[in-house]
This record gives C-alpha cells, sequence and structure tokens, in this order.
C-alpha cells in the first residue's frame, strides 16, 4: 500500500511567522524515518503558496543569501479543485509538472491566519484529516476575551478584564480608559487579543502608561484585553493531547527575569525557554504539592473540553504562591515547537507525540464521516411545480 503523505503547512501573514517556520522544521524532522511521506507547503508573508523539498530545510530560510521565501520557482503550484476530495492535490504548472496529493494535513501555524480557524475551515471543506483543533476551538482560543468569558461561564478562576476593539476605542478612548482605571486593579497587563508569543503585550503599573501601551496592542492587532495582574506570580503551563480521551502533561513553570514570560525570554535568550535550548527558562515539574498540581491539570481538562480542543492545546495559568490560588489565562490551540520539551519531560518523545497526534486526526476524521452530511427534501421541486421566477430586480 503506498505511503500516505503528510503536508506540513506552515508560515503565513502572521507576526509569528518565523515560530511557524521553527515549529514546522520540527514536524517534519521527527517525521523522517516514520511510514509517512513529508510534503512542506509554505505560505510566505506576502500569502504566496509555495511547495518544494527544499522548504524542508531550516538553513534556506535562516541564510540570508538563500531568501527562499521569495523564490517563485516554490510558487509553481496551484491547488486542483476537482481532483481535491478527501486529501489536497497541488499540481505544478507546466505539461511535466509534478502532483503532489496530501492525504493528511499538520498545521504549524501561529497566530493569524492559520492557528485561528481559518486553515482548517479549508481542511474542513475539502474534507480532510488534520491535526490540532478544530474551526470553533481554534478561533475561540485564539481569541483570549472569548477565551476567559467561557471560563467565567464554566465557573473556573480567571482575572478581571475589560476587552474592546478598534472601533471602540477610536471612537471614545477616553470612556474606555476610564472603565480600566474604575474597575481594574493595578498593575494591568494589555494583550492584542489574537496574538501569541507574547508580541505586543506590556505590563502597566499606573494610569499614566495605559494608552501608549493600548496604541502599540492595536498596531497588532484589532482588540486588545487589559487584565488585573496577579500577586506573587508563578507561570504554569499544561498541555494536553486527545479527543474524547484526554491525557495532560507535567506542568511547567516558566522562570522570567522581566514583567513577564516575553518574547526575549522565550526564543532568543540562551537559545529560548520555548524551544527547549535554554534552562534557566522553565522548571519541569513546577515547584509546587502534588494536590495542586492534580487540580491545576483537571482544570485543564475542563477547559480544553469546554472550548472543544482536539489534538493537542496548551493551556497557562497563573498562580498566586502566598493564597495557592489559580487562574486560567489563555488557551494556545497549537503550542510553539508542540511544547515539545514539555511532553519529553513528562516521558513522550517527539516521534510518538507526532503518530499520536497523526492518530488522533485520523480518529476524529472518521468520527466525522459517520455524521450524515445529506437531507433529501422537495424543497425545489416544490417551486418548479409553483413555476416561480426569479427575475432581475430592474425588470
Amino acid at each position: 500500500m503506498q505511503n500516505k503523505t503528510i503536508g506540513v503547512f506552515f508560515g503565513s501573514r502572521s507576526p509569528e511567522h518565523d515560530i511557524s517556520i521553527i515549529t514546522a522544521q520540527l514536524i517534519m524532522a521527527g517525521l523522517r524515518g516514520t511510514d509517512f511521506n513529508v510534503a512542506p507547503v509554505y505560505i510566505n508573508q506576502q500569502g504566496f503558496w509555495m511547495l518544494g523539498e527544499q522548504l524542508a530545510n531550516l538553513e534556506n530560510f535562516t541564510s540570508p543569501q538563500k531568501n527562499i521565501s521569495c523564490d517563485k520557482k516554490y510558487a509553481r503550484y496551484y491547488l486542483d479543485l476537482q481532483q481535491s476530495k478527501n486529501k489536497l492535490v497541488f499540481k505544478q504548472r507546466g505539461i511535466a509538472g509534478k502532483t503532489i496529493a496530501i492525504d493528511i494535513a499538520f498545521p504549524a501555524f501561529h497566530g493569524a491566519y492559520g492557528e485561528d480557524g481559518t486553515i482548517q475551515g479549508l481542511f474542513e471543506m475539502f474534507n480532510v484529516p488534520y491535526v490540532g483543533c478544530g474551526v470553533v476551538s481554534s478561533a475561540i482560543a485564539m481569541d483570549k476575551a472569548l477565551t476567559k468569558q467561557i471560563c467565567q461561564t464554566n465557573d473556573i478562576s480567571t482575572t478581571k478584564f475589560i476587552c474592546f476593539c478598534k472601533n471602540e476605542w477610536l471612537e471614545d478612548k477616553k470612556a474606555i480608559l476610564e472603565r480600566a482605571r474604575n474597575d481594574l486593579s493595578w498593575p494591568v497587563f494589555v494583550k492584542p487579543v489574537h496574538l501569541g508569543s507574547s508580541i505586543g503585550i506590556a505590563k502597566v503599573g499606573d494610569f499614566a502608561g495605559l494608552e501608549n501601551k493600548i496604541e502599540v496592542a492595536l498596531y497588532y492587532d484589532d482588540k486588545v484585553l487589559i487584565e488585573e495582574g496577579v500577586s506573587d506570580l508563578m507561570d504554569i503551563t499544561c498541555c494536553l493531547i486527545g479527543n474524547e480521551k484526554i491525557t495532560p502533561s507535567l506542568l511547567q513553570e516558566s522562570v522570567f527575569r522581566a514583567d513577564l514570560f516575553d518574547f526575549q525570554e522565550k526564543y532568543l535568550k540562551e537559545g529560548g525557554a520555548q524551544l527547549g535550548k535554554s534552562q534557566s527558562g522553565v522548571v519541569i515539574p513546577a515547584r509546587i504539592e502534588g494536590s495542586l498540581t492534580r487540580e491545576i491539570q483537571k482544570t485543564a481538562e475542563r477547559v480544553y473540553r469546554f472550548l472543544g480542543c482536539s489534538g493537542i492545546a496548551r493551556v497557562d495559568f497563573l498562580l498566586n504562591k502566598s493564597t495557592g490560588q489559580f487562574f486560567a489565562n489563555e488557551v494556545n490551540p497549537l503550542p510553539g515547537t508542540l511544547y515539545h520539551h514539555l511532553w519529553k519531560a513528562s516521558g513522550v518523545e517527539l516521534k510518538d507525540l507526532l503518530l499520536r497526534l497523526i492518530d488522533l486526526a485520523r480518529e476524529k476524521y472518521q468520527k466525522k464521516q459517520d455524521i450524515a452530511s445529506v437531507f433529501q427534501s422537495n424543497v425545489l421541486q416544490n417551486l418548479s411545480s409553483r413555476k416561480l421566477n426569479f427575475k432581475k430586480s430592474n425588470e
């Protein structure tokens, strides 16, 4: 039997574009030596889709001389709409052009145009199995405000917050600033609602600095969240895999020197804590009691279920070390580098993690095939019998 082809989709028009490249390269390297063929599908920052084996080589993205993201020869493919049923069929232009048929999609996007339900919608339309959360759960999880609202509805503690859109800010910024001043305790954190990797996030210690940080956040997003900080803070992360049956990881404690676990600490300083290269930025397992660990893991599972997550996701918590009170903070529907370092510490090697995620994608796909999508009705016949004519409005 012919080996299935896994399409690893990455890049896209997002501020987290570069982190997506790293995640994709990790996935493709981890799938080498398995029974799957791997097809890289890269979307550059201008939105052009590119296919080709060279896209599976990280050096082609890191070397200034190569600049592969702008090489048009990798963009000579088009999606064959007629052949793309239960798979995605890409064809190379030209008489002797190659055909690449993708049986299972493995999205490696972070942020907008990929992690937020957009690419998942495409996979659903073509009935292609794919790894990770679905359209709705991806969209909700990528909206920090909606996530917090769902937590509130289901009696899961989350920090007090306000949120608003760019048009509301432009119409009456004074009212929003006053609301933040009166309703929230300081310090507060200002966040673009749809971004990850701590991009555009800032801690604000007093009212005087709030307006500027909101303007920065609105540069990256059209919706902003302002939330109260937590005293004596410990930043806790729990990663989860599964569909109906969910497996939580060990808890990770993120140690940071700045006001928050920022982009520098996550990806650049000493090789990057989120890339699993820096040992100074994380503590696994987190330095908390076993009973509290289990309580946080169970809460993470509840959040995962309430949002309808599947495959993999990460739930972040804010813990007050003095009181033991913890707050569900954010959900990441596709953790950067799949949080492979946390799974490794939890006893799951990268290759096993990838194969498990592919199995979960297939499992979810098979269950969807049992759901009826066709409904027989006489609506059109009834219209025909009544001889209805839909004429142009100007006739």
